[in-house]
């Protein structure tokens, strides 16, 4: 899958917007200055992995992990973790958290893969973010969002039917700044990967166990060694 650092912004579809080219180039300075945020998880989270563990700043209604500033970009600036695919009722609650961290969130784009309704705008406390879409350069698990003059941010989509386990190591490696240069989808794909493995692996488990336990009721038991005579 390839990465948006490229991307073009013209010749996009309807409901998606374009960036002059002084917004492209405060984005690349911008990058950097990425600020930390927490994650704020509904569910208990399993013990290992661990959140990274930045300052608490969002509600109960924002599931967020971002890196910290200064760390190395790489291909994502941290991960999201939304409750439904209703961009008209999640997108309002994450700019508002991200506004006064990144700068007035102005414009988000989305691959429409995964979102079956793709509104053209979106209002927020104090202003209307415009929302578009373009395909195939925009990877269908990440979340491109424009700051006016400021930068440019791309978050993982973890999908909202993801469970907490997963959701945390999902949140973890997006915004992790030594974590491995992968794109959203290919860290999706990873996790996958792993959960796969490890169902394998206790199905194998599972299996050598039940042929031992079978093993064991066919042998035939040895009787008992009579008992000495009595003198």
């Amino acid at each position: 899958m390839e990465n948006t650092e490229g991307i073009s912004h013209t010749g996009l579809h309807a409901g998606s917007f374009s960036a002059s080219d002084e917004t492209r180039a405060a984005a690349e300075a911008a990058r950097r200055r990425v600020r930390a945020m927490s994650a704020t998880l509904p569910l208990p989270l399993p013990s290992h992995p661990t959140l990274p563990r930045h300052e608490s700043v969002a509600g109960p209604t924002v599931r967020l992990a971002l890196k910290t500033d200064g760390s190395s970009r790489g291909l994502l600036d941290g991960a999201w973790w939304p409750r439904s695919r209703d961009l008209l009722v999640e997108l309002p609650a994450l700019t508002e958290v991200l506004d006064p961290l990144w700068g007035r969130i102005t414009r988000i784009a989305v691959n429409p893969m995964h979102w079956p309704v793709i509104p053209r705008q979106a209002p927020v406390a104090g202003h209307i973010v415009k929302v578009g879409w373009f395909t195939p350069e925009l990877d269908p698990h990440k979340l491109l969002l424009l700051s006016y003059r400021t930068g440019r941010w791309d978050l993982l989509v973890i999908p909202p039917e993801t469970g907490a386990e997963t959701a945390a190591r999902l949140m973890a490696a997006a915004s992790d700044p030594a974590g491995p240069l992968l794109t959203a989808s290919a860290l999706i794909a990873a996790d996958e990967t792993r959960e796969e493995d490890e169902a394998r692996k206790y199905e194998g488990s599972a299996s050598a166990m039940s042929a031992m336990s079978a093993m064991s009721a066919a042998v035939p038991q040895q009787p008992a060694p009579p008992a000495p005579p009595s003198p």
